[in-house]
């Protein structure tokens, strides 16, 4: 069987840690801040993990 090519889009998108979870970022960060609170905008910018349910289907993606 070939290998399976990764997901360039995954790829960019997380990044793996060193205990090997995923870190992403939040939407609704680029566009539209005017409306959005200071504290909600600062929030936004903080990383966030994968859900576990997910993980194993983003690393298969990642090719990790």
């Amino acid at each position: 069987m070939p290998k399976m090519k990764t997901r360039k889009a995954v790829k960019a998108r997380f990044k793996v840690t060193g205990t090997g979870k995923l870190k992403r970022t939040h939407p609704g960060r680029r566009h539209i801040l005017t409306k959005k609170s200071s504290n909600r905008k600062r929030k936004l910018a903080k990383p966030a993990l994968v859900d576990e349910g997910q993980v194993k289907m983003f690393k298969v993606m990642m090719g990790v």
